[in-house]
């Protein structure tokens, strides 16, 4: 019975994907948001329960990423898709202005389907990452967890402040171009593993730790994108400072 518990939380997160993209289908992006969260909660237990229970299988790990893709990939592109079909639709309307007639065409209301390239590099960074053997105390690369949890947070604390600005969209664009970059990046970034619980050794995760606190008590939803964004930078700047250390003699 046991060997099962751990594909049932699997599963669970496969579920709240399926959750958060319905929420994200009706614009309800809070609650996307938070099936979002409770997906990387799932996530986080399912593996954490399998090394416990001793009951890991090649299934399980197939599993895992399935419902990643669904909660981590499918979900935050739908949201994005629907929040960016939003501010088409008040572009057109904002450049027909009282005439009537929109110089911008029809075109920017296939604009969102692009949202779905995240989908794909999640996938594509999912397979990566079954393969590659040294993502074991790090990453290769932007976790999709991270990922999701940035842009659902992006959407859910700064959205409504950036549909006033229709002309945002270049720059939706940009970020998810960049987003998908860093999924499939080889860019070190690190996990929040500790082997120790000490200072030394794990000086970047306790300093990340700590500066998180602030965002979480003062930007409410929109705090995530900010963790992530700074969880991004503080990876490559501890990395260009790992590259330049003289190598040990």
């Amino acid at each position: 019975m046991k060997k099962h518990i751990p594909n049932a939380i699997t599963c669970c997160n496969l579920i709240s994907g399926c959750v958060a993209i319905t929420f994200a289908l009706g614009h309800a992006y809070k609650l996307a948001l938070l099936a979002i969260v409770a997906g990387a909660v799932f996530d986080f237990f399912d593996g954490m329960v399998a090394r416990l229970l001793h009951v890991s299988s090649p299934i399980g790990k197939e599993l895992d990423s399935l419902a990643d893709v669904v909660t981590f990939g499918v979900a935050p592109s739908m949201m994005l898709f629907s929040f960016m079909t939003d501010l088409s639709y008040i572009s057109l309307v904002k450049d027909a202005g009282a005439s009537g007639i929109s110089t911008l065409g029809g075109w920017i209301v296939y604009v969102p389907f692009l949202a779905f390239l995240m989908a794909a590099f999640s996938a594509l960074r999912l397979a990566k990452f079954n393969l590659d053997e040294r993502q074991t105390m790090g990453f290769i690369g932007l976790p999709t967890p991270a990922n999701a949890l940035f842009w659902a947070s992006f959407i859910v604390g700064w959205g409504h402040s950036l549909l006033t600005y229709p002309t945002i969209m270049p720059i939706l664009l940009v970020l998810l171009v960049l987003s998908c970059y860093l999924l499939v990046s080889e860019i070190p970034m690190f996990a929040l593993k500790f082997k120790t619980w000490g200072w030394r050794g794990n000086e970047v995760k306790w300093a990340f730790l700590v500066t998180c606190i602030p965002p979480l008590l003062f930007l409410g939803y929109g705090s995530l994108a900010v963790i992530i964004a700074w969880y991004i930078v503080l990876s490559v700047i501890t990395h260009k400072h790992t590259e330049n250390q003289p190598p040990n003699s």
